[in-house]
């Protein structure tokens, strides 16, 4: 039984970061000359999805990785756990809708005012309860992805106002996702995290000259 359990999980854990990388290889391959920064258009919603499906794959399953092993270790098999991955990135890949929908080329100072607003949401409550839920919850990976979603928005937000088919933005995002998802919460750590996001939305509203890949080489 123990046996079993152990090749589940090993089985649950290569599958998810294995998907995650496939993602980042795909991201690569397929964004290069797309990322126009503020500028970047989106194309339409086909193409627009078939990037924005693995760039959520991308930066988000690292961090969830922990939470698959989990709901390994309590029972799930391999189904199941194939079930929860999925219906988690079916909620991130529905929130692609909205994002296709509202989203505009826009001006740095709608980036910064973005940014911004991304920073000051890391410092409220309810950014402190939904992260910890997301982190916590294993009862399917659809509750999981809501919870994911109300923690991470600001920083999607962020992200895609910087540039949606940005690498270096991408990059930069996951890597905060991914910490905030395998660190506890703790002021010491997420104070400075907002106060540098809040930051570089001043940065962007005063200089966005200095902020390099916010517009496109001329």
């Amino acid at each position: 039984m123990t046996s079993t359990r152990t090749s589940a999980t090993a089985a649950a854990l290569t599958a998810t970061v294995g998907l995650a990388a496939a993602s980042w290889g795909v991201l690569i391959l397929g964004v290069g000359g797309m990322g126009m920064g503020v500028a970047t258009p989106l194309g339409s919603f086909a193409s627009f999805m078939v990037m924005w499906v693995p760039m959520m794959a991308a930066m988000m399953l690292p961090g969830m990785a922990p939470t698959v092993l989990r709901h390994t270790d309590g029972g799930g098999h391999a189904s199941a756990v194939l079930l929860f991955v999925g219906s988690y990135l079916a909620v991130w890949a529905f929130v692609g809708i909205p994002v296709y929908t509202l989203y505009q080329p826009h001006g740095t100072l709608m980036a910064g005012a973005v940014t911004l607003a991304a920073g000051l949401y890391e410092l409220t409550p309810l950014k402190h309860v939904l992260r910890r839920r997301c982190c916590r919850s294993m009862r399917s990976g659809l509750t999981c992805g809501l919870y994911c979603v109300g923690s991470c928005i600001g920083l999607m937000a962020m992200q895609v106002a910087l540039g949606v088919m940005s690498l270096t933005w991408m990059a930069m995002t996951a890597l905060v996702v991914l910490a905030q998802k395998l660190l506890p919460t703790k002021a010491a750590i997420d104070v400075p995290v907002a106060l540098a996001i809040i930051g570089l939305g001043i940065l962007i509203v005063v200089a966005p000259s200095s902020v390099p890949g916010l517009m496109p080489s001329m």
